[in-house]
């Protein structure tokens, strides 16, 4: 059978999931290597859920992901009988120039390589297990996925910054993120929920990483993040939108270096920086400190603030969806978030969020209220077979 391999790669962890693609997409294997450098544990799955693996390994086997994903990857290559025809990469910053799922050479990482310091979280990790299957498996096509591709069809208006326009020529514009997350539900739509479809949907991807993303017929018009993953919400460790000229500030007049600002602002803000307690908020929901409170009201506050404006960019609202991890796993937060949507006409029904209904709104509540579980790695799957089958890479 032939499959498809999909890599989801973070600092410390390297996630992977394997489909069948004979007659449509079949989830075989799913695993991840976690502990990167430190405690390196790997873990896998089959499609019934049997345990294939589950083995711990010292730091100097597994010190980094180019160690992890040949690791990984030899790990594969002795459990997996088929015929493996790509690989495909979730890759956070597709720039001005990457639009769309594409195979990857030695230009196209280049050329990847130089948005590191619009997502330094992100980019040199999602990089990192690329070039190391190039090297291990140079014969199987890589295949990047962008997380910046789905919004790209926003309007000139919504993408510009108000600076000197040939700015935005040099590609500093905003791009918005999470988009193969935004993407996914946007597919699952017309199946959860036919009526509201076509219409006007805000949904809200809360994880460690947050944004929110307004959909209208099922396409991005509108997101919180910008011209990097600091834009919008506060996030687990991230600030979230800013003054520009509170950099400035910390430059100038607290003598701060470039680095450090990335630094503190990437790494050491958002939910960590506020509470000063955790960045995860199932901690801080379990916390009696004060300011874990203070941090999680600010965390919906801002939740509420960005729906008033993606509603105003959508010219009403028909549904608010949420995934991700806080999303469709904390009933408290759906709750505290719905109580801000008020406004618009949002009304929930605490019995089906308690018990984690997809639809979560009372019989009457404009906008609806829906959970869907989003999966990044079937998107990157389906990208993945269909650029093997254009390419004629393969029997997709």
């Amino acid at each position: 059978m032939d499959a498809i391999l999909v890599i989801n790669a973070g600092s410390s962890s390297l996630k992977f999931e394997v489909f069948g693609i004979e007659r449509g997409l079949r989830k075989l294997v799913r695993g991840k290597m976690e502990g990167i450098g430190t405690t390196p544990h790997l873990s896998a799955r089959d499609h019934a859920g049997t345990t294939m693996i589950d083995q711990a390994f010292s730091p100097s086997e597994v010190a980094d992901l180019t160690a992890a994903t040949r690791m990984v990857g030899g790990w594969l290559r002795e459990k997996l009988s088929g015929n493996l025809v790509a690989v495909g990469h979730r890759v956070v910053h597709g720039g001005p120039d990457y639009s769309k799922p594409i195979r990857v050479d030695e230009k196209v990482l280049a050329d990847l390589e130089r948005f590191i310091p619009l997502a330094p979280l992100h980019q040199p990790n999602n990089l990192a297990p690329i070039r190391a299957f190039v090297e291990q498996m140079p014969q199987i096509p890589q295949v990047a996925c962008f997380d910046t591709a789905f919004h790209r069809g926003h309007s000139a208006v919504a993408d510009h910054y108000a600076i000197p326009e040939h700015y935005f020529a040099e590609g500093v514009r905003r791009y918005g993120f999470h988009g193969l997350s935004y993407e996914y539900i946007a597919s699952r739509l017309p199946e959860v929920a036919p009526e509201i479809a076509a219409g006007r949907v805000i949904v809200a991807h809360l994880g460690s990483g947050a944004s929110m993303c307004a959909l209208r017929d099922g396409k991005s018009i509108e997101s919180t993040l910008g011209f990097t993953a600091l834009d919008g919400l506060p996030m687990g460790t991230r600030s979230g939108q800013i003054d520009p000229g509170v950099v400035l500030y910390l430059l100038s007049e607290r003598g701060m270096s470039a680095q450090q600002v990335q630094d503190m602002l990437y790494k050491e803000s958002g939910l960590k920086g506020l509470s000063g307690v955790s960045n995860d908020v199932r901690d801080l929901l379990e916390s009696n400190d004060p300011r874990a409170e203070f941090a999680l009201d600010h965390f919906v506050y801002r939740i509420g603030l960005y729906a008033g404006q993606l509603a105003a960019a959508l010219g009403g609202l028909d549904a608010f969806v949420f995934t991700a991890g806080i999303g469709e796993n904390s009933p408290v937060m759906r709750a505290r978030i719905a109580e801000k949507l008020g406004w618009l006409g949002a009304l929930i029904d605490a019995d089906a969020n308690a018990a984690g209904k997809t639809l979560l709104s009372q019989p009457g509540s404009k906008p609806l209220l829906f959970v869907i579980p989003t999966d990044e790695e079937l998107m990157i799957a389906r990208h993945a077979t269909e650029v093997v089958r254009i390419h004629g890479l393969g029997a997709a």
